[in-house]
C-alpha cells in the first residue's frame, strides 16, 4: 500500500494503534500533540541519534525490521551507558515514495521487539517526505537517581577499567557484508559489461536468454555465512547491555564513569580519560575478542586487536570503578578486567602483548569526516 493513500496520520495511527504503555512514568503517550511524562523523585536522562542510509546504515543487506530493531537499541545503550534505567522513545522518520506502508510496519515491528525487551514506551514522534533516502531520528528518555548516574568524567587514579562482552566483532560483521555486497554488484557489472559488448557486436539477440540466465542468478544470489553468523548478529541486531547494570547494581558496584562502545575501544577510553583528566593502560592480551571475530580478521588479513580497538557498533559498555571492587567485578558475569587508570602526565597507552607501550589514538567511526 502506497503511504499517500492513507496519509501522515493514517500512517501513524496504523503504526501506533497496538502500543501499550508499561511505565507509570509515561502520563500520555501517542495520540496528542505532545506525550506527558511524570518523574517526581529522579533525574531525567534524554539522548538523540540520528541515522542516514548511506551514511549509518545500507539497505542493501540490512532489513527494515533490523534497521528497527538497531535504531532502538542504539538508543537504549545510550541510557544504560549513563547507569540509568531506560523508559520512552519518540521516533521520527522521513522517508521517500519507495517505502510502503508494510515496509513502515516491518520496521515498527523491529522497535517495538527492541523496546519491549527493555519495557520502553514508544510516545510519539514524527514523519516526513524525503527526497534522498530514509533518515531516522531517535530520543531517547531514561531516569535514575542523582547518585547513581555515572558520568564520563569520574574515573581516578588507580580505578580499573572494565569492558563487558566482547570487542571487534560487529566491525567484522560489517567487513563481511561489505565483501558479499561487492561481489555481488561486480556480477551485475560483468553482465552489464557483456549486454553492452553484444549489443554493439550485434550479438546480443543471438544471446538474450543466456543474458535472462545470468540475471536470474545474480537475482537469486545468497552468500554463505555459515560459521560467521555471530559476526552479522552482531553488525545487524546489537544489544544494549542493560544486563550488565542490572548486574553490577547486584553486586553492589557503582561505575565511577562509564560510556558505551559505539565508535570503538580506543576512541570511547580517550573520552573517559579526557574528561576525567587522566591516564591509562589498556593491556592487549585483556581486550577480550571473539573466535569468530580472529577467524575473520586473519581471514581479510588484518590486524585483530586494531579491529577491536577502532571497530566500533560494539554497544559494550567500557567503565571504571574503584580498585577495592577487584574480587567484586570478579564475580560479575561477561565482564573482563583490561586495565587501569593512570596519573594524566602517564599518558593514555596500550601495553602491548611483549609489553611494550604504544598510544592510544582514535581511530574509529568518524561520521563528519571528509572522505
Amino acid at each position: 500500500m502506497e503511504i499517500a493513500k492513507i496519509g501522515e496520520f493514517g500512517l501513524i495511527e496504523r503504526l501506533t494503534k497496538d502500543i501499550t504503555i508499561k511505565n507509570p512514568s509515561t502520563q500520555r503517550g501517542a495520540g496528542d500533540d505532545c506525550a506527558v511524562l511524570s518523574y517526581p523523585n529522579t533525574e531525567v536522562l534524554v539522548t538523540t541519534d540520528m541515522l542516514m542510509e548511506g551514511v549509518h546504515f545500507d539497505l542493501t543487506y540490512i532489513d527494515l525490521q533490523h534497521l528497527g530493531y538497531k535504531s532502538a537499541m542504539v538508543n537504549i545503550s545510550d541510557v544504560f551507558a549513563m547507569n540509568a534505567t531506560p523508559r520512552q522513545i519518540t521516533v521520527s522518520i522521513a522517508l521517500s515514495k519507495r517505502f510502503s506502508v508494510e515496509d513502515m510496519e516491518q520496521f515498527y515491528n523491529g522497535l517495538r521487539m527492541a523496546c519491549d525487551k527493555w519495557n520502553v514506551d514508544i510516545v510519539g514522534g514524527d514523519t516526513t517526505s524525503s527526497l534522498t533516502g530514509l533518515a531516522i531520528s531517535i530520543t531517547c528518555i531514561g531516569e535514575a537517581l542523582r547518585e547513581d548516574i555515572a558520568y564520563r568524567n569520574g574515573a581516578h587514579d588507580t580505578d580499573l577499567v572494565c569492558v563487558s562482552g566482547d570487542l571487534g566483532a560487529a566491525y567484522m560483521g560489517l567487513q563481511l557484508l561489505e565483501r558479499e555486497k561487492t561481489v555481488y554488484y561486480q556480477q551485475i557489472d560483468d553482465i552489464n559489461k557483456k549486454v553492452k559488448e553484444a549489443k554493439a557486436d550485434g550479438t546480443y539477440e543471438q544471446k538474450r536468454q543466456m543474458f535472462a540466465q545470468q540475471w536470474n542468478i545474480v537475482k537469486d544470489f545468497q552468500p554463505d555465512f555459515s560459521g560467521k553468523e555471530y559476526l552479522l548478529q552482531r553488525q545487524l541486531k546489537p544489544e544494549a547491555r542493560g544486563d550488565i547494570v542490572e548486574r553490577l547494581r547486584n553486586a553492589h558496584i557503582r561505575p565511577t564513569a562509564m560510556i558505551d562502545i559505539s565508535d570503538g575501544l580506543s576512541s570511547e577510553m580517550l573520552h573517559i580519560c579526557k574528561q576525567s583528566n587522566a591516564g591509562c593502560r589498556i593491556y592487549e592480551k585483556n581486550i577480550p575478542i571473539d573466535y569468530q571475530t580472529a577467524v575473520m580478521a586473519e581471514e581479510l588479513n588484518m590486524n585483530v586487536t586494531t579491529c577491536a580497538l577502532n571497530g566500533g557498533e560494539d554497544y559494550e559498555l567500557l567503565f571504571t570503578i574503584p580498585i577495592g571492587d577487584y574480587e567484586k567485578i570478579q564475580e560479575v558475569e561477561d565482564v573482563k578486567v583490561i586495565g587501569h587508570i593512570t596519573k594524566p602526565e602517564l599518558g593514555t597507552m596500550l601495553v602491548t602483548r611483549d609489553d611494550q607501550e604504544i598510544e592510544l589514538t582514535a581511530q574509529g567511526w568518524n561520521p563528519l569526516k571528509t572522505k
